[in-house]
């Protein structure tokens, strides 16, 4: 679905992280609604390199890219050379996906000088060359803060969540001094849709849990599920927010879900009819600290209605079922 009237014809968009779940899907939202438009990918790429939790440090993967036709550049943000070179290019769009994504990252000084400090240099290019700046926050930011969760409200109870929290700090700075600049800061809640599968153990619950039931193994959550809740948002709901917000009305963060929380166990439940799995649903203990484990979160999406003209589309039930072509694909493909 087209989400935005103007042509974009001629304007170049960067999109970094762009080999990566969110960025790659708009990536081809562009190519596909907005053919005219030039656009720039930027990625890492994946390699052998890990963290010490094991967990792959770049998620980007070529295959999430097959069929794009726009240029690609090689890079992490973290070099400052690189970063000074893309100012030739004068984007009028830029798109910040790339950031250390992964909750359990426990190395603060690389998530910091990767989410944040290379967040300051991404503004300044944007500054440079008059582009609208649309970057990735997080619900991580909340922590532990009551449902549901507005903007102001933040506890954040990891380094990500602190660290993006930081990102939007930088970005109230920038509004301040350049209110001429349209500056949007997206705090994503709970994610699911094609082109995850590459996030590996971080994909969402709604892909593992696909991907179990297809190789007949029950899907697995922990006890008291049904009272674990998540703001889970459908892909497209996610590329419709990044869209809109090249329109907005005001420039600030802005939060992305559905409003509606849902447990993990509907998520179960929901795939169990979709694949017309008879399996029953196995419980085990949570082995993560109880404090620090969220157990509700719900997004407040009124300023996000108002500013961005934002309406979400998906229902946990619409999200899955649009989703169950692409599960079977990948279990035939890649897991099978």
């Amino acid at each position: 679905m087209r989400y935005l009237n103007d042509s974009l014809e001629n304007k170049k968009i960067l999109i970094t992280g762009g080999a990566g779940f969110i960025g790659s899907n708009l990536a081809f939202y562009f190519q596909e609604n907005h053919p005219k438009a030039k656009i720039f990918v930027l990625d890492r790429f994946r390699d052998e390199k890990r963290f010490s939790n094991g967990n792959l440090i770049s998620f980007g993967h070529f295959k999430n890219l097959l069929g794009f036709k726009g240029e690609v550049i090689e890079g992490d943000i973290n070099d400052k050379d690189l970063l000074e070179r893309l100012s030739e290019y004068k984007f009028d769009i830029i798109f910040h996906e790339a950031a250390i994504s992964d909750t359990t990252v426990s190395n603060q000084s690389l998530m910091i000088k990767t989410n944040v400090n290379a967040f300051r240099d991404l503004l300044d290019l944007a500054v440079f060359s008059h582009a609208k700046m649309i970057y990735a926050s997080s619900g991580a930011t909340y922590g532990n803060a009551k449902a549901p969760q507005r903007v102001g409200r933040e506890n954040p109870g990891n380094v990500y969540g602190f660290s993006k929290l930081m990102m939007d700090n930088v970005a109230y700075e920038y509004m301040k001094v350049y209110p001429h600049l349209t500056i949007v800061g997206l705090r994503y809640f709970n994610v699911y849709g094609p082109r995850e599968y590459f996030k590996d153990k971080t994909a969402s619950m709604v892909l593992q849990l696909g991907l179990q039931i297809l190789s007949k193994k029950a899907p697995r959550l922990f006890f008291n599920s049904d009272k674990i809740f998540r703001d889970f948002i459908y892909i497209e709901d996610v590329v419709q927010a990044n869209i809109k917000a090249i329109k907005a009305k005001r420039s600030g963060v802005y939060n992305v879900g559905t409003g509606k929380a849902r447990s993990f166990e509907d998520i179960a439940k929901i795939l169990l009819k979709e694949l017309n799995s008879d399996l029953q649903i196995e419980y085990f203990e949570n082995p993560y600290d109880k404090k620090a484990y969220q157990t509700f979160t719900e997004a407040d999406i009124e300023d996000t209605k108002k500013y961005l003209n934002y309406e979400p589309r998906f229902s946990l039930e619409d999200g899955i079922k649009a989703y169950i072509p692409e599960i079977k694909r990948i279990f035939e493909e890649e897991v099978k």
